[in-house]
């Protein structure tokens, strides 16, 4: 197992570093959340073609397959034809003239070595002895189905209403965003959850736990949520927004007090 994890370290060590020369090229960091689902990918056909292929194993290969390759083809499509993310805008505006060596080590190295965490349980998962369907299996893929359905849907609520916004700065309330202020993030997470349960039966598969557990916290303390909140600090209508609206777990609003 551990030359297993050596030799995938070292795919997306190659895999970060072509794309920041990509990014260097194109003269935009955020090329690097195109290649976030597209990584998973290419570990997930490595890990087919060298080891077992035995069912519950093609089901989480199968699962992350079509986890990566709809998001990032969905932040292709949200990303071209516009300006680079306002959060890589940032950093290359504090970075300086370091800017750089400090993408290529905070963005693409970091990006590779989250890659390799949260795809942990896979790896463990192929280089284990095969196993049978099982209760575990079953409620992994019904945490990940609804994951799925919640990213997917909360992304394609907010695709069209950026298109159809009439000013900027409005907030999206609607559909599953009336719920939760990130109901795509709570997808994700659940997802991740879900491929983790799968594996649970496995050997010292509780160990791989720190999968689902740091991406629940990138998203909910670091990277996701205080990221883009913060672009909304001031907006009246986004902080009425949040004192009614869930953080993340998708919950009935919160009613308005009596005045």
């Amino acid at each position: 197992m551990v030359q297993l994890f050596i030799n995938c370290f070292f795919i997306i060590l190659g895999y970060v570093s072509l794309w920041f020369f990509i990014a260097c090229y194109k003269k935009r960091n955020d090329v690097a959340d195109i290649a976030w689902g597209i990584g998973y990918i290419f570990i997930c056909l490595y890990l087919f073609i060298k080891t077992d292929r035995w069912p519950v194993l093609l089901l989480l290969y199968s699962l992350v397959f079509v986890w990566g390759l709809r998001l990032s083809v969905h932040i292709y499509n949200r990303n071209k034809n516009k300006k680079e993310d306002f959060r890589y805008q940032a950093w290359r505006q504090e970075w300086g003239k370091n800017f750089f060596w400090r993408s290529y080590l905070q963005v693409f190295i970091l990006q590779g070595f989250i890659l390799l965490i949260i795809i942990s349980p896979v790896i463990h998962a192929a280089a284990s002895s095969p196993m049978n369907w099982n209760v575990f299996t079953w409620v992994g893929l019904c945490c990940w189905l609804i994951g799925f359905y919640f990213q997917a849907t909360a992304d394609q609520q907010l695709s069209v209403f950026m298109r159809q916004r009439k000013k900027q700065g409005e907030i999206m309330q609607t559909g599953l965003w009336k719920y939760s202020r990130h109901p795509n993030y709570f997808g994700e997470i659940l997802m991740w959850w879900g491929v983790f349960i799968i594996t649970l039966p496995l050997a010292d598969s509780v160990y791989f736990i720190i999968s689902p557990v740091s991406i629940t916290l990138l998203l909910v303390f670091v990277s996701g949520i205080p990221l883009l909140e913060k672009k909304y600090t001031g907006n009246a209508a986004f902080e009425s927004y949040k004192k009614r609206t869930s953080r993340l777990i998708p919950m009935p609003p919160r009613k308005k007090p009596a005045t």
